[in-house]
């Protein structure tokens, strides 16, 4: 009955609207008045799950991120790309595609991707001749690349999620082959449809413009190697790499660049607090309600269920897949990480796969729901900078979901994929 009700109160919450953060919190709060224990301790367990010293990276993550949204880096990343791939043919999708593997690196938020390129690529590409849907499906899928490739503040809530006892270090390499291979899946879907399409191609500027365009774009980049480099170096922390890239950041666009206005600073700071706060809540009632599904033994009779059900590693691993992809488009994915992390981790280790593994596979995962519908916040973004409406993107975006699929059974079933880059940095 406990369960049925931390379950049910969540699940109203959730359909009538509240905020997934609160839904977790009151369907919490009841599920502890129902067995008779004190409230506060609801408070206490949303207390202890943001005390944890790593999560103070996550500010510094954010607002490097909208530092370099509002600092006009993403043009120069642009321009970068188009000299780079520009040439191929549907060039101004390849652009836009290999445009979200560097900033994603450097942001780690799709959304502040989407915000940032496709202001910039969207209407240029439809005055090129490329069509409004295909235009805004590039730029929405192409965007999770933030999540995986690192920097990505989603890395450091699975590490928590998962006890603690996953290096960010681990999951910051493993997600780059993840990451790159995504973007050729997608780049391949782009230049398929291209072909079929006869999207143009942009003439090749020379190896003097791609010069000129590294030198300007990649002091912007050196933001995530200062945050990468400092952790995998063990010069800094989590946290303190992600300090000295926010200072980094702050100085490139406000005194070499000479980009960031203070309304612009000003907006980031603002944009920065919000979205920290957001996680913060969110991560603290997630702590209560993950603690209940531990009381209730959520995770291991949902093992048994799969293990009756089918006892191929194979099998499990794409229910699991499966039941992700699900959730991922009716929920919102730093609450599924905190939600889904206890309950499927422990299944996945005792099929024998690696957690850091599991995380980028979950991350790959959860990346998509932020392209689908009804709860895709990329999409949603995507279309509204795009000004088209979600049913046309939906039309035309399958291909992308195809390639996005196969770099996630790839990651699910081939380990390497993700784990030989750590294994060369033990």
């Amino acid at each position: 009955m406990g369960l049925a009700i931390l379950l049910g109160v969540f699940g109203v919450g959730v359909v009538i609207g509240f905020p997934v953060a609160f839904a977790m919190g009151i369907a919490a709060a009841s599920a502890f008045w129902f067995e008779g224990f004190p409230m506060l301790i609801t408070f206490q367990r949303a207390t202890a799950g943001v005390t944890v010293f790593s999560l103070l990276a996550i500010p510094f993550f954010v607002f490097a991120g909208e530092i370099m949204l509002h600092g006009g880096i993403a043009s120069r990343l642009v321009k970068l790309a188009s000299a780079l791939v520009g040439h191929l043919k549907g060039g101004l999708a390849m652009v836009n595609i290999f445009s979200s593997m560097l900033f994603g690196g450097i942001s780690g938020s799709a959304v502040a991707d989407i915000s940032a390129l496709g202001s910039l690529l969207v209407p240029v590409m439809k005055e090129r001749g490329y069509r409004p849907d295909f235009a805004v499906n590039v730029t929405v899928t192409s965007s999770i690349a933030g999540i995986v490739i690192p920097p990505s503040h989603n890395m450091i809530i699975f590490a928590v999620a998962a006890g603690g006892g996953i290096s960010v270090s681990k999951l910051f390499l493993a997600g780059v082959i993840p990451g790159i291979l995504m973007c050729v899946s997608l780049a391949i879907a782009a230049y398929i449809l291209s072909i079929k399409h006869n999207y143009p191609s942009e003439p090749f500027p020379g190896w003097r413009a791609v010069g000129r365009a590294s030198a300007d774009a990649i002091p912007g980049f050196m933001t995530a190697v200062i945050i990468v480099g400092g952790t995998l170096s063990g010069v800094f922390t989590v946290t303190e790499s992600g300090a000295f890239g926010a200072l980094y950041a702050v100085f490139l666009t406000r005194f070499y660049y000479r980009s960031l206005s203070m309304s612009a600073f000003k907006l980031a700071v603002v944009g920065a607090v919000r979205t920290t706060a957001m996680v913060m809540i969110l991560i603290a009632f997630a702590s209560s309600f993950a603690y209940l599904l531990a009381l209730y033994q959520v995770p291991e009779k949902l093992s048994n269920l799969l293990v009756s059900i089918s006892d191929n590693p194979i099998v499990i691993l794409l229910m699991i897949n499966i039941i992700l992809l699900i959730l991922g488009m009716i929920m919102d994915m730093a609450a599924l990480i905190l939600i889904c992390t206890p309950i499927f981790l422990p299944i996945a280790v005792g099929l024998g796969m690696d957690p850091t593994q599991f995380g980028i596979m979950m991350l790959i995962n959860l990346g998509l729901g932020l392209c689908t519908p009804p709860v895709g916040t990329c999409l949603f973004v995507g279309c509204a900078v795009g000004k088209i409406k979600i049913e046309e993107a939906l039309k035309s975006i399958w291909p992308f979901y195809l390639a996005i699929l196969a770099a996630l059974l790839l990651v699910t079933y081939v380990p390497a994929v993700s784990l030989w880059l750590p294994s060369l940095y033990n």
